[in-house]
């Protein structure tokens, strides 16, 4: 009987940097704040390529808007991934464990702070706050996994 089989590797490139804020919870902090914040940043230059493309024109007021949006959306999410990893840093030395958990306490305050923050309402910051601990925590096991 016949098989045929399939097998493949996908590797990413790693690029690493290291800056030395003198304090292990600015560390992280500041590696997820750049680290997110340029891939939100690369997320808009994708999206305004492609309208850019469909449109077939530039103007210097496009660029303009476009570029702010890259500094604005990479500010947003630098943000919110700066507060995450600090407070699942702080929730780990806290404990004194490193597991799920701390992920789940990372993102619950992450998300309400992020909603609170954006003057929602306080149902809104309670959604907000789970969601933010649901997607940690599934993020968290997912790591396992692999």
């Amino acid at each position: 009987m016949a098989r045929s089989r399939f097998s493949g590797s996908l590797a990413t490139p790693k690029v690493d940097f290291v800056i030395d804020m003198g304090n292990p919870l600015l560390n992280y902090t500041l590696d997820a704040f750049l680290k997110i914040g340029t891939v939100a940043a690369t997320k808009v230059v994708a999206e305004e390529s492609y309208e850019i493309v469909k449109r077939g024109s530039v103007s210097s007021h496009n660029f303009e808007k476009s570029l702010k949006k890259m500094c604005k959306e990479g500010a947003y999410w630098g943000t919110a991934a700066g507060v995450y990893a600090g407070i699942e840093y702080g929730a780990e030395r806290i404990r004194g464990t490193r597991d799920w958990k701390n992920a789940m306490i990372g993102g619950a305050l992450t998300g309400a702070v992020v909603s609170a923050a954006s003057n929602n309402n306080r149902d809104k910051i309670v959604m907000d706050a789970i969601t933010g601990g649901a997607v940690a925590t599934a993020a968290e096991f997912l790591n396992y996994l692999t």
